[in-house]
């Protein structure tokens, strides 16, 4: 029989290649992860939405940057790009797109009131967090202007949160935040530090490393055959065809904000391969044909939107199609209202000038569109004909080589996360207390890393408070009203 320290020493022996087995895995974890993709939805501070659109500043907002809103008073920040360490619970993520606030016009046509937000960045680490961003803003009183990049803004109420040990997507929803001193002198003087500000939710997609690419073994046919496609695909294109074409198109922001508010009290579906780009729907796989020289299109693409709500709401759009001619596009649609289809109704017009191919894409960006009279009919009378809706933007691959514009990257959906813990529940909240309500597609209700494998529990999370319209406002309406203005001293 062997000996008791032979014994022994086999046990350790076994012990350490096990350990040697597991040890790289265990590594490979805990590693610093890429932040790739992902959404930040924060209102800033909601009364401050209503001062500017209300009766005293007598103002307006704007997104830019491919920003988008969600809900009642959110704005959605997207294409999120960074770094998560999951050993130390460390984060660091930019998003992109902005506000651009004004009000208080002036007789000389420029504005008292004039501040942009734009690129925020969630910087966590050690228990604090702090958000930044870019802003440039009018001091009030002198007129001066000033231009900050990444001023930290507003500190996160993290009391209660582990952010250690997380996969993917890391999801925080309702996170309180206040004003900074910082913060405060960027916001040009209209609130004080320690002001609270809107909750922030984010959720962002991490990957580890990409692994290296194997060495790849040539292969005569393969080669033969793709050789065969790509000759076919240009005797298409010498036809003028195409088979890589997109749409994109948000319909209109305010219809959005009314199906998801408090009147609406709804939602929309994408189907049949429609994408979500925050402040816009994508329909690809487009198809069809386009004349370079005459700068005209006839494309059909995928996709459909269904937007259901409140008040018997009910409207799905299907079988995009885009027509372009003498400098103007039309685009026209399925439509399913109330239970009966109505197929190729023209909604849009729009703006098509120098629609000629660059770098092999034949592309229009943001073109200002209008509702026809059809598209006003399907609607249901919503809106009247002319309603300016929200611009479209087309992307025709006319050569091989060309490439489709990216969709903002708004990452996974989030996972709901687990109920919070006894102890985050009586902790006492940093945030005012707010009515429950849906903020959109995809929100959350707790905070969770990695789709509820492990809670951070925000001490006291509330739910975002939704601007509430009055009965008379529908959702052509493009600002709200609100008596809760700025600090005057």
């Amino acid at each position: 029989m062997p000996s008791s320290r032979s014994t022994r020493a086999l046990a350790v022996a076994l012990l350490a290649v096990l350990l040697g087995a597991l040890l790289p895995a265990a590594t490979a974890q805990a590693a610093s992860r890429t932040v790739q993709g992902g959404r930040l939805d924060w209102g800033i501070k909601s009364s401050f939405q209503s001062y500017v659109t209300g009766p005293i500043a007598n103002g307006s907002w704007s997104l830019t940057g491919g920003a988008a809103t969600v809900g009642g008073s959110q704005f959605r920040f997207h294409s999120a790009t960074g770094s998560y360490d999951p050993d130390s619970g460390a984060l660091s993520s930019g998003f992109s797109g902005g506000v651009h606030f004004m009000g208080h016009k002036k007789a000389d046509g420029g504005n008292e009131l004039d501040l942009t937000i734009s690129r925020p960045t969630i910087k966590i680490s050690g228990g604090g967090g702090t958000l930044h961003a870019d802003m440039v803003s009018k001091e009030r009183g002198t007129g001066k202007v000033s231009n900050r990049s990444q001023v930290p803004l507003a500190e996160l109420g993290l009391g209660g949160i582990n952010m250690t040990g997380g996969s993917t997507p890391i999801a925080l929803t309702d996170v309180p935040t206040t004003l900074t001193a910082e913060g405060a002198s960027a916001f040009a003087g209209y609130y004080t530090e320690g002001t609270p500000l809107d909750p922030v939710s984010l959720s962002v997609d991490t990957q580890g490393a990409a692994a290296e690419p194997k060495p790849s073994v040539p292969d005569e046919k393969k080669d033969e055959g793709e050789k065969k496609d790509k000759e076919e695909k240009k005797n298409k294109e010498k036809a003028g065809r195409f088979e890589d074409a997109a749409v994109d198109w948000g319909v209109r922001r305010t219809f959005r904000e009314y199906v998801t508010g408090s009147i609406g009290q709804g939602k929309w579906t994408l189907a049949d391969g429609a994408e979500d780009g925050g402040a816009l729907f994508r329909f690809p796989q487009g198809k069809g044909t386009y004349d370079a020289k005459k700068e005209t299109l006839d494309a059909e693409f995928s996709g459909s939107i269904r937007f259901t709500g409140a008040h018997d709401l009910d409207l799905k759009f299907a079988a995009m199609t885009v027509a372009v001619a003498k400098g103007e596009g039309t685009l026209s649609a399925d439509v399913t209202s109330e239970g009966r289809t109505t197929e190729n109704v023209r909604i849009v017009t729009f703006v098509a000038k120098d629609f000629a191919p660059k770098d092999g894409l034949a592309a229009l960006t943001e073109a200002p569109a209008a509702l026809t009279d059809d598209g006003a009919e399907a609607f249901g009378s919503m809106y009247k004909a002319g309603t300016v809706m929200d611009p479209v933007s087309l992307a025709v691959a006319v050569d091989e080589k060309a490439r489709l514009p990216a969709l903002p990257d708004l990452g996974s959906e989030p996972t709901a996360a687990a109920e919070p813990t006894k102890k985050a529940a009586e902790e006492p909240s940093a945030a005012p207390a707010a009515a429950s309500s849906d903020s959109g597609p995809g929100a959350g209700t707790w905070a969770a890393v990695g789709g509820g494998a492990l809670l951070l529990g925000a001490a006291g999370a509330a739910f975002f408070a939704l601007r509430r319209r009055g009965p008379g406002q529908g959702p052509g309406s493009d600002a709200t009203t609100g008596s809760d203005a700025p600090q005057t001293s």
